[in-house]
């Protein structure tokens, strides 16, 4: 049975807004890798593992590996946690 895992991209450090973060991603988890000696890049031969679904809604996501009887990590998003900062709070102590 194939494997995958559902989440939600973090942002890229070379970002500074949120676009493109709003997708559930369903991705195939590898198996068997292997170490290419030369190069030393991973590799395998399961061609599952190039496959990246992309869903509007966590629930569309499940529905589909359900239906395609995958099964699934499901990793939910974390909050951040924001700190509203002024620039007077620097002066003020």
């Amino acid at each position: 049975m194939k494997k995958a895992k559902i989440y939600i991209p973090n942002k890229s450090p070379m970002q500074s807004g949120y676009g493109k973060t709003d997708k559930w991603i369903l991705e195939y988890e590898t198996k068997n890798p292997t170490n290419n000696p030369l190069m030393g890049w991973e590799s395998s031969t399961d061609t599952y593992s190039e496959l990246r679904l992309e869903f509007s809604t966590k629930e569309l996501a499940i529905n589909y590996a359900k239906k395609k009887k995958i099964y699934f990590d499901l990793i939910e998003p974390k909050k951040r946690k924001t700190v509203k900062k002024s620039y007077a709070d620097n002066f003020i102590k």
